[in-house]
């Protein structure tokens, strides 16, 4: 089959955190094909990325064959080298993300195979899950097996230690406590975090430094241990996984598929770590698109983000047919491509 069309669409979001998801949250990427076939992805960017997938890639790509994951690595090759001058990181691969992930749902499709299929097979039928947000109470019910909270440094680690202590009494004594600290913390605030936190059996801090900081975080590493440095989520690509590994700055790597090329690019992502023997926790993996990752790649740990929040906090439900937590897990659905259906209502 040949690609057709190409379209990407900013969704009316009524439920975006207020920040630089404002104006730059998740775009939506249809591929249409001469067969009557289409393939739907999910990329980042927002209105700053629709012209790079409305137009140039638009022109790249209708005509394109697209009948094997051969042709969606020659198509993502040929994407990223035509937009080298203004991509390579940022906007543009967010949208070459969106572009290849409607790809390869859209073969999927075709051959009426999950993606996870299509990328060597479900090796893990049940993924653990790990909740980011302050609903301890409400995690604990749903059974996952970790609670990951959020923090920013205000001068004192006393709100850390209390978040620490009220999760772990909670979400019970083997559960993974995690902190996602959002480029808060230097290099002293982490060691003095170590420390007070000692008594919890903290299982990462993400986000400790800024990603361009890969020597500090490589230094930092083994002062913080046995607590362990997570991140990635805002590099690109597997050119920037291999800086990377080459500075050891992270014991846990956490590329987010809508973002850092997509599931192209998170497999190559996936082989440097199984090489560097690295575990990889996609960001937000609990959604499809990192989902399927997880289950069908042996370089994938077996855990998967969803970024709940309150029990009751008002959501938007833009993708139909995710699926949901049971008794503590994900698990891939066998519906062909990614298995969800867009909600045209919020277009």
């Amino acid at each position: 089959m040949r690609i057709r069309s190409v379209k990407a669409v900013y969704p009316n979001y009524g439920n975006v955190i207020s920040s630089w998801r404002t104006h730059l949250w998740q775009i939506v990427v249809e591929i249409r094909t001469d067969t009557g076939v289409a393939g739907y992805g999910y990329g980042g960017g927002g209105l700053a990325s629709l012209p790079i997938v409305n137009g140039h890639f638009n022109e790249l790509l209708v005509g394109k064959r697209l009948d094997s994951p051969d042709d969606i690595a020659k198509i993502w090759d040929h994407l990223y080298y035509e937009s080298i001058p203004y991509g390579r990181k940022g906007i543009a691969m967010m949208a070459l993300s969106g572009v290849d992930l409607a790809l390869w749902d859209a073969l999927g499709k075709a051959e009426r195979r999950p993606v996870a299929d299509l990328i060597g097979g479900v090796k893990k039928e049940q993924i653990d899950v790990y909740a980011t947000g302050p609903d301890s109470e409400w995690y604990a019910e749903l059974g996952v097996a970790g609670q990951k909270l959020t923090h920013r440094w205000a001068g004192t680690t006393d709100d850390a230690v209390e978040s620490a202590q009220n999760a772990r009494l909670v979400m019970g004594p083997d559960a993974k406590i995690m902190f996602d600290v959002y480029m808060s913390w230097d290099a002293e605030v982490a060691v003095r975090m170590a420390t007070d936190l000692a008594d919890f059996n903290i299982y990462w801090f993400e986000d400790v430094l800024t990603p361009d900081d890969l020597v500090n975080l490589s230094y930092l590493r083994p002062k913080v241990s046995p607590i362990n440095l997570a991140g990635g989520e805002h590099e690109f690509g597997v050119a920037g996984f291999k800086e990377i590994a080459e500075h050891a700055a992270y014991d846990i790597w956490q590329p987010d598929i809508t973002w850092c090329g997509g599931i192209t690019a998170g497999m190559k992502i996936c082989e440097l770590a199984r090489r560097h023997e690295i575990p990889v926790v996609p960001h937000r993996g609990g959604e499809v698109w990192g989902l399927h990752l997880i289950a069908a790649n042996d370089a994938c740990d077996n855990l998967a983000e969803l970024v709940l929040g309150h029990r009751n906090a008002a959501i938007d439900n833009l993708w139909i047919g995710n699926p949901w937590i049971e008794s503590g897990k994900l698990s891939v659905s066998n519906k062909p491509g990614f298995g969800v259906k867009l909600n045209e209502q919020m277009l």
